[in-house]
């Protein structure tokens, strides 16, 4: 399974961006797509999650209203939606999906870099 993220970029606070996340290879394996951020000195972040095969989404509280996953199955492509963005949201942000059997999230994207200034 191969992740390829997109959507990054440099923006001014109050802003929007829609990352995406495309995946290739043996998607029918793929229990789950979740999405993290890592921002300058700070350990990955968790995001959220949303089951890849079937309709449903988590998100941490910290970002509802602010953040929205989904996905689009016959493009195999997930979706990060970020919304009304801050400085603090800068961050390279990362897709990862987690395969049928597994708990933890195996195969990861290369990162897309968002900067947003003030």
């Amino acid at each position: 399974v191969q992740l390829q993220a997109s959507g990054g970029g440099s923006v001014q606070a109050g802003d929007s961006l829609r990352l995406s996340c495309a995946v290739s290879g043996r998607t029918a394996r793929i229990h789950g797509m979740g999405w993290f951020r890592q921002a300058p000195g700070k350990e990955r972040e968790f995001i959220g999650d949303t089951t890849w095969n079937v309709r449903s989404t988590s998100l941490p509280d910290f970002v509802k209203g602010r953040f929205a996953i989904s996905k689009d199955n016959a493009k195999n492509t997930g979706y990060l939606q970020v919304n009304s963005l801050n400085p603090e949201d800068t961050a390279v942000y990362y897709c990862a999906v987690r395969l049928y059997g597994r708990s933890s999230f195996d195969f990861w994207g290369q990162g897309t870099q968002v900067t947003v200034s003030s």
